[in-house]
């Protein structure tokens, strides 16, 4: 689909606030304390005032009551500009599920929690346990009006600067690994939960929860107990498509910033993007980027047309496609700028360095292979 003037003004907005406020790499590395964090505080109450989070939540709820096509806007163009707001996507894919199944309460407090700049956060893998959820080991146990949570939690993205986590535990452990799963709203301030930083490539944003009889009342219970497992697998499509939305800005990105490097760049008395074996390879680079971007599109207005709970093939596709879009685009970037590109002086290596996570996480891109494949066979 092609964007109306009102969401082309929308982006545009966004980037001239990214443009300002960012200020590229060199801004970036300022805002994030050289990288020691990955939301910036500053920015997300910035955007918050513009009305600009949470554009596509419930408006009775605090959202701005807009459609997913002008989030994928919003995903695409914040993370084009290097906006570090990495936990509000977190947070938006957490929303999903308190949208579907949570209480009155849960969703306004989650919804206006986002709109303001505040994370939330999702704890579902645990050690040995990231695609195959249903093998989750970290118990819940109803004790009169409370759970009683132990267990260990990993990867999890911004718990240490969320509000809440959405934690899935086994409450029954006499049925198949698939029954017995509870969600719960679990405070991130609760006593008895312990963090710790899970060191990567990239600034802090995973994290090692533990639980040892860390206690939440009996109303964090997101929609019915035990039934964690059906209520995960709806809105999944919303999260992959979250995922591809932002996957798309990265690529833009890599894309416009090793262009405009081969266009300064002289060899051989000329600059580099003369040379036709670099300029076919941004050519083949800016379709792949353009074909997946359209896509993607597609699918987040099938989204507001209603058709979500149906695009589960679909948007597994957007989610694979783009990620690697994204990865093939910061790797050619590197590879076209040549050892300007290593440097981090340019930013493409931090470039590289954020595109190599997203085919991972959000279900791995053998996941939706196979989740496409089964709908083929």
């Amino acid at each position: 689909m092609r964007l109306d003037a009102e969401r082309l003004e929308f982006a545009a907005a966004i980037e001239d606030f990214c443009a300002r406020e960012v200020g590229g790499f060199a801004g970036l590395e300022e805002l994030t304390d050289h990288e020691a964090i990955a939301n910036s505080p500053v920015i997300l109450e910035k955007m918050a005032a513009l009305g600009w989070l949470g554009v596509s939540l419930p408006s009775e709820y605090g959202g701005g009551g807009a459609g997913f096509v002008d989030e994928c806007v919003f995903l695409e163009e914040t993370n084009r500009g290097l906006a570090p707001v990495l936990g509000y996507s977190t947070g938006l894919t957490a929303a999903q599920t308190y949208l579907k199944w949570g209480t009155e309460e849960q969703k306004k407090t989650i919804v206006s929690n986002l709109a303001a700049g505040r994370i939330e956060a999702i704890a579902l893998s645990e050690p040995g346990t990231g695609s195959d959820l249903g093998a989750v080991r970290t118990r819940g146990v109803r004790d009169g009006d409370e759970y009683v949570l132990d267990g260990q939690k990993t990867w999890i993205s911004a718990a240490h600067v969320a509000e809440h986590m959405l934690t899935l535990v086994r409450e029954d452990t006499s049925g198949p690994k698939h029954t017995g799963l509870t969600l719960l709203m679990v405070p991130c301030a609760t006593p008895g939960i312990e963090m710790r930083e899970v060191r990567t490539m990239e600034a802090r944003t995973c994290n090692d929860v533990f639980f040892t009889g860390a206690r939440v009342s009996a109303s964090a219970v997101v929609g019915e107990p035990g039934q964690g497992w059906k209520h995960l697998m709806r809105g999944l499509s919303v999260e992959r498509m979250i995922i591809a939305a932002f996957s798309i800005g990265n690529a833009r990105r890599a894309l416009e910033d090793a262009v405009a490097y081969m266009r300064q760049r002289d060899a051989f008395g000329q600059p580099i993007s003369d040379f036709q074996a670099l300029r076919h390879r941004v050519a083949d680079l800016a379709t792949d980027i353009e074909t997946t971007r359209a896509f993607v599109y597609d699918v987040a207005q099938a989204i507001d047309e209603g058709h979500e709970d149906g695009l589960a093939r679909e948007s597994s596709m957007a989610k694979m496609r783009a990620t690697e879009v994204a990865r093939k685009a910061a790797l050619e970037g590197m590879q076209l700028m040549g050892g300007a590109g290593y440097a981090r002086e340019y930013g493409m290596e931090f470039q590289v360095r954020r595109a190599l996570a997203p085919p991972i996480f959000g279900g791995t891109n053998e996941i939706q292979r196979e989740i496409i494949a089964k709908s083929i066979f």
